[in-house]
């Protein structure tokens, strides 16, 4: 039996660890988040231990996160005002990046794999875990395909979202944060928070609407698309 001081130190000892190599060699790819997930899943396997376990001597983790998107919130604060004299325009981009989030990953999804759940998880993808995980319920999508691939794009976009947007000619801060928080919620905005207060501010922004504008379309476009596929 695993206990909470012995999960929280090794944890905390594993992602420091990675964190120091990142730093020291300077590689976008060697994500201490990404690098402590894999270590915790083989070590889990490797040691037989059931991840109920883990995850019950992990309970203070669990609150620090939930502090810690609050804090998110504080960059958003000091850039409001910005916001206000663009907020038509930051709509109507969050708009589209949800649509198009939406509509593309389910009619891929539907064209490749023909499996409807599987359409369905991977539709929202790119959403805040809570949300995602009670939509994804409403329409009988797979749960855990879900909570996978928000994993996946929250970790994509950490480690090549900014590398990428900025192959293409995307290099405002503001444009950044939008596309980050938009498309890899939560992983991404603290990610890229490390940059800047402004990349920070506009992926809470974007992650705290998008989450919203899906909540709203999603268990309406689902089943549409559903209809004519």
């Amino acid at each position: 039996m695993l206990t909470l001081l012995f999960s929280c130190a090794v944890t905390l000892l594993i992602y420091q660890g990675f964190a120091k190599l990142q730093a020291t060699l300077n590689k976008v790819w060697l994500n201490p988040m990404l690098l402590t997930v894999l270590t915790i899943i083989a070590g889990l396997l490797l040691f037989d231990i059931e991840y109920s376990s883990y995850k019950a001597a992990s309970t203070p983790f669990s609150y620090l996160l939930e502090l810690a998107v609050v804090i998110l919130g504080y960059p958003l604060y000091q850039h409001l005002h910005s916001m206000k004299q663009q907020w038509r325009m930051i709509g109507i981009i969050l708009l589209a990046g949800a649509l198009i989030a939406i509509v593309s990953s389910f009619i891929l999804a539907w064209f490749i794999i023909a499996q409807p759940d599987v359409a369905v998880s991977l539709s929202l993808k790119s959403i805040t875990t809570p949300i995602a995980i009670a939509i994804t319920e409403q329409l009988n999508g797979n749960l855990a395909i879900t909570a996978f691939t928000i994993i996946l794009a929250g970790l994509f976009g950490a480690i090549w979202g900014i590398p990428w947007l900025t192959f293409i000619g995307v290099t405002s801060a503001n444009a950044q944060g939008l596309a980050i928080g938009t498309s890899s919620h939560a992983l991404g905005t603290a990610t890229i928070s490390q940059i800047s207060y402004q990349h920070a501010a506009y992926s809470s922004l974007a992650l705290i609407l998008s989450a919203t504008i899906t909540a709203v379309i999603g268990p309406l476009l689902i089943p549409f698309l559903q209809t004519i596929l």
